[in-house]
């Protein structure tokens, strides 16, 4: 039996519904999808994966691309993917949807599902939970991209991007609760050459969170909150850890975050460091914290007492950063005392609390400000 037709173009094109998938929302297509997959990964020649309207009830799957003969794969979506209701199907296996070593992978459109909010009052009930899924995850991957794709309800991350180069994620709509646990848009780990382009993310912890190992990593017109902000961390957890660097985040807007834009250490001894960071052209509305640095952190005092950061943080440039705090402290640069901050830039900084005064306060922060009124510059 023939399961695809050739397309427009040159692509030949692998219908899960062909594999068994069905639509209802209730019958497991997890197999018909690898299937697929694999007809596809099969294909000398440009392939894509369509899946059409419809709700296709998914358990943890994983997609592998080492074996593939095509590096052109494409997966359309007009159809939701949804996780199982019951959180402990999926609860402990690290993802939902994990792709690994592929190479050449898009992924155009679609509504992943990932029925979180039960997780989510278990965790917030105290009780023993599992630690939850990540709805979308690539590893040891290449050529990346993700378009137009709506992630709701993750159990935790939405997406995850770790060990892979070049990744263009752009227009896309990711939504949790404002109290949902650990539920990070997106998460960008030892990874360089990622973009990220024209998203809305409003979740339970940061929007997108950045950790070590990421370089050249481009941010631009993502509209934040609810939130914890954008941050560069936590950092420094391990002794031995590779830095950041290379991060431009511009034509950012966060709303009611907890923070706006961070960079976030451990006060653990750690060889790590963050260097040549621009954040520019920021709206802060209703931001508890519009600018941090904590190099201070150490959540309930537990595994860094009285130990300090030993991330190195340098040439760090907040430019064109207006809007309102809820905070009063709208500028914190809570820096190392062994490794102080050093060449970081303010410019044309206008942050107000209240239609009053904004403090700013620095420690072991050096640098230089231009332009920076509200609140009166520290540095």
């Amino acid at each position: 039996m023939f399961f695809f037709h050739l397309s427009s173009g040159t692509k030949i094109t692998y219908n899960v519904q062909s594999y068994g998938a069905k639509p209802d929302g209730k019958t497991d297509s997890t197999k018909a999808f690898l299937n697929a997959w694999a007809a596809a990964c099969a294909s000398t020649k440009s392939v894509m994966i369509y899946v059409p309207q419809g709700r296709y009830l998914l358990a943890s799957a994983a997609f592998w691309g080492q074996n593939c003969k095509n590096k052109d794969t494409t997966i359309k979506i007009d159809g939701t993917l949804v996780a199982p209701s019951d959180y402990t199907v999926i609860g402990n296996t690290g993802n939902w949807l994990k792709f690994e070593r592929v190479n050449g992978l898009t992924i155009s459109g679609g509504t992943f599902d990932g029925q979180g909010a039960a997780l989510w009052t278990c965790k917030t009930s105290g009780k023993s939970c599992p630690n939850g899924a990540t709805t979308l995850a690539f590893y040891n991957s290449n050529s990346i991209v993700i378009s137009g794709l709506t992630s709701l309800n993750s159990q935790m991350f939405h997406m995850v991007i770790d060990g892979c180069q070049n990744a263009k994620l752009q227009n896309m709509k990711i939504s949790a609760s404002a109290n949902s646990p650990n539920t990070d848009g997106i998460h960008i780990a030892a990874s360089t050459g990622v973009t990220i382009l024209k998203t809305v993310i409003g979740t339970g912890d940061d929007c997108i969170s950045i950790g070590p190992g990421t370089s050249n990593l481009w941010i631009e017109n993502v509209s934040c909150g609810p939130g914890h902000g954008i941050s560069i961390g936590s950092l420094g957890w391990s002794m031995q850890e590779a830095g950041v660097q290379n991060v431009t985040v511009k034509t950012t807007t966060f709303r009611g975050t907890q923070n706006g834009l961070r960079i976030k250490t451990w006060a653990r001894p750690s060889n790590g460091f963050v260097k040549g960071v621009l954040f520019q052209h920021s709206v802060m509305v209703n931001a508890r914290y519009p600018i941090l640095i904590d190099q201070e952190y150490c959540p309930d005092q537990k595994n860094c007492p009285g130990q300090v950061s030993g991330v190195k943080i340098s040439d760090v440039t907040y430019q064109d950063i207006h809007g309102t705090s809820t905070s009063q402290v709208a500028l914190k640069l809570a820096c190392s005392k062994a490794n102080p901050c050093q060449g970081i830039r303010l410019e044309d900084v206008n942050l107000t609390f209240k239609n009053q005064q904004a403090q700013a306060l620095c420690s072991n922060a050096a640098g230089t400000s231009y332009g920076v009124n509200k609140p009166e510059s520290c540095l």
